[in-house]
């Protein structure tokens, strides 16, 4: 991927990828500042002999760490993650985010809730006061009946699509399909969730509630770190 080294994106990717250490059960997330995480680590693989092991949210992304010389291995062939590292498409200021502009984002959650710490890596203008004002929140669920969820989730007050791709249905790496949906300004993600999970044949939501511990920000000259405790702050050139 052919992105300026100086670039807010590769900044954050690469403040992502060194916090790995050598030994590490890592949660390789899907996007393009993913991949460029993962692109990092495998230079890193290369120049330090880094030797992790890798569970990733998508095949695209198992595909390239693979390429990369990272083993890749599935979630349920091992136990807690020590760390995750992924995108986000917006995060307000309580760290809730919406995710799955890349489809990923039913595997992204899981991935998320079994790691010991979750670092969201985005570049400034993913920083929003209230999600859902610009972003419209992917929605995963069954292909069986997909009108009729889609109908159950416009009642909520969204525009809703079910996405496609190239003029087809898109399809999930776990053969679904995804609503987006239009809210007003989201309020209250925890309750949003809460309430679409609900619906029978939803799967999964991109709302992301209580799943990021540190959050990387990316500037055209530095990195901000910033911790789920406010008191713990960072910055890098």
């Amino acid at each position: 991927m052919s992105v300026d080294a100086n670039s807010a994106k590769a900044r954050v990717a690469r403040a992502g990828a060194e916090l790995v250490g050598n030994g590490m059960l890592v949660g390789l997330g899907s996007g393009t500042t993913s991949a460029l995480m993962v692109e990092w680590l495998g230079r890193r693989v290369v120049s330090e002999g880094l030797a992790i092991t890798a569970v990733a949210t998508s095949e695209a992304t198992a595909q390239l760490a693979r390429e990369l010389g990272i083993t890749v291995l599935e979630l349920d062939q091992v136990g807690e993650l020590d760390i995750s590292l992924d995108g986000a498409d917006e995060i307000d200021s309580r760290f809730a985010m919406i995710k799955g502009r890349g489809g990923a984002l039913l595997r992204e959650k899981i991935v998320a809730a079994a790691s010991r710490r979750r670092v969201t890596l985005i570049t400034a203008e993913k920083r929003v006061e209230r999600l859902g004002v610009a972003c419209p929140l992917p929605v995963e669920v069954s292909r069986f009946g997909m009108s009729h969820i889609e109908r159950r989730l416009a009642s909520l007050g969204a525009v809703t699509s079910l996405r496609r791709s190239s003029g087809n249905l898109a399809i999930t790496d776990g053969g679904n399909a995804i609503v987006d949906c239009k809210f007003p300004a989201i309020a209250d993600p925890a309750v949003l969730d809460q309430t679409i999970q609900g619906l029978p044949g939803v799967l999964e939501t991109g709302l992301f509630v209580g799943l990021c511990d540190v959050l990387i920000v990316g500037y055209s000259d530095r990195v901000e770190v910033i911790e789920s405790d406010p008191s713990a702050r960072t910055a890098t050139g």
